[in-house]
């Protein structure tokens, strides 16, 4: 059974930074693709980031530029570094890890506070 772990969330003024981080186990086999998605009340989950086992990324438009969604496949961890955060990318974000032979997994998701 894979689990993801994420870290990383917070309280954030405008404009400033946040990094979070999923940690997957449990699986002998590399997640093929890994990323992060978002909810905020009201709202349906969106796709914020996610990053491929080659290497291959793709973002929403709303954070491009801002956020960096990385890997590190020795460590079975995704990262999301968050700069110029704004009022509207409060939410709660969620881990996804979606594997070829055992499906997609989700986080239990971390709260995401921008505010002055």
């Amino acid at each position: 059974q894979v689990q993801l772990v994420e870290s990383g969330g917070g309280l954030v003024q405008p404009g400033g930074s946040l990094r979070l981080s999923c940690a997957a186990s449990g699986s002998r086999f590399r997640a093929n693709a890994m990323g992060w998605f978002r909810q905020a009340p009201g709202k349906q989950r969106e796709l914020v980031a996610r990053v491929f086992s080659g290497g291959t990324t793709n973002y929403a438009d709303s954070v491009k530029g801002r956020f960096t969604i990385s890997r590190d496949d020795a460590k079975n961890t995704v990262y999301l570094q968050m700069n110029s955060l704004k009022f509207e990318d409060t939410a709660v974000y969620y881990c996804k890890a979606e594997y070829l032979v055992l499906g997609a997994y989700w986080g239990q998701g971390t709260q995401v506070t921008v505010s002055s």
